[in-house]
Parts: C-alpha cells; structure tokens; sequence
C-alpha cells in the first residue's frame, strides 16, 4: 500500500524563513548547479526562495524529492553531518546561505525550536512516503505512484520533465521498463501523454496492471 504524502508545514517554514531571511547572504544559482553543505568549511543554512530544487543521495545521484516552494536545508546536517545526501539546481534558482551556528542562535533567540521540529517531522515522514512508493514494491507499483505524483504538480512543471526522466532519475528503473508500462497505460486510455512523453493527465490508474 502506498501511503500519502504527508502536508506541508506552511507556517512552520514561513516563520523560519521570515526569522533567518534577514541574516542571509543571496545567492543566484545555474542549472545543474550542485550545492555544498559548507561554504569556507562552514556548515550552512540555506533558504531556498524560488526555482525548481532537488535532493539527491550522495552514492548515486537518485532524486529523493524535488521542492518548487520556499523551503530550509541544512538543519539536519548541522546536527548530524552525515552528508549522505546533496542538493542539485534543476533550474535557476534564488537562495539565501548563512552560517548555521547564525541560525541555531537565531533559532534559540526567538523560540522556534518547535518548528525545527515539526519540519524535521514532515522530511521524516516524506521519507516513508517515498519508501512506500519504491521499496519492496512491483515495477507498476512503482510507476504508478510516480505518476499519481507528477499529476499533482502543476501543467506548467509537467511540460518541462518527460515521465521517462523523472521517473528514472527517481528510482533508477530501467528505461524500457517504464516506456512500456506507459505506453500500455496510454493505449488503454489510462493516462494522457502529449508528444515527447510529457504528462498531460492521469485519468485513473488501476491499482494492479
């Protein structure tokens, strides 16, 4: 079973972001760009503002998820510097660095430990949701909750990745496994691609196909 996604701490991210935004150092980064958790060996706090962002896991590059609202990174890993995972531009992208040892000062000084907590929260149980949808899972299973994921972004972010990259860059299935699930999805009216194997629509998904 495919559990859901779990919802999105707006308040607790805004009031993070509203406390540190004024401390943070703007950054403008490219396409591609992969971004360090130091900066002159320092560990950082970032604030992601706007654009399109991934993260990814160090070993081998598979996207774990990919943010398109403002967003935190880098409170858990200046707590426990695993460095297990990256995060990687997809497009342009308007961000804010500044010291986490700044930050956890801040943090400290006006009583937001809670929201770190409740944000911590929601990127533990997106971990399960993610697991859910690929561990231990059939192939079909796999695709199929990745295209219930792509239909719930926007047309717009749809035009801009095809099934096939995503689905790949996030699991690492074979390309001739998911060119076939989705043109048998297609050719029984289950979905709706335009040309280019961009997602126009999920109609309904079968649980089992």
């Amino acid at each position: 079973m495919i559990i859901p996604p779990p919802t999105r701490p707006e308040a607790a991210i805004q009031n993070l972001i509203t406390a540190l935004e004024p401390y943070g150092t703007p950054m403008e980064v490219i396409p591609r760009k992969r971004i360090n958790w130091e900066y002159k060996e320092i560990p950082q706090f970032y604030v992601f503002k706007s654009g399109e962002l991934s993260v990814l896991r160090a070993t081998d590059g598979l996207v774990i998820t990919t943010v398109y609202d403002q967003n935190l990174f880098g409170i858990a890993e200046s707590i426990q510097p695993l460095r297990s995972h990256i995060l990687r531009a997809e497009t342009e992208c308007t961000m804010l660095r500044l010291d986490a040892s700044l930050g956890h000062e801040l943090i400290t000084e006006k009583g937001l430990w809670k929201d770190i907590a409740i944000i911590l929260a929601y990127y533990t149980t997106h971990l399960f949701y993610r697991d859910s949808v690929v561990v231990q899972q059939r192939t079909y299973s796999i695709i199929r909750g990745h295209l219930l994921e792509m239909n719930r972004l926007s047309t717009e972010l749809r035009s801009r990745v095809s099934i096939l990259d995503y689905i790949q860059e996030r699991t690492h299935l074979s390309r001739s496994s998911i060119l076939n699930v989705m043109f048998a999805l297609k050719s029984g009216g289950y979905i709706e691609i335009k040309r280019g194997g961009y997602l126009i629509e999920v109609i309904n998904l079968p649980e089992r196909f």
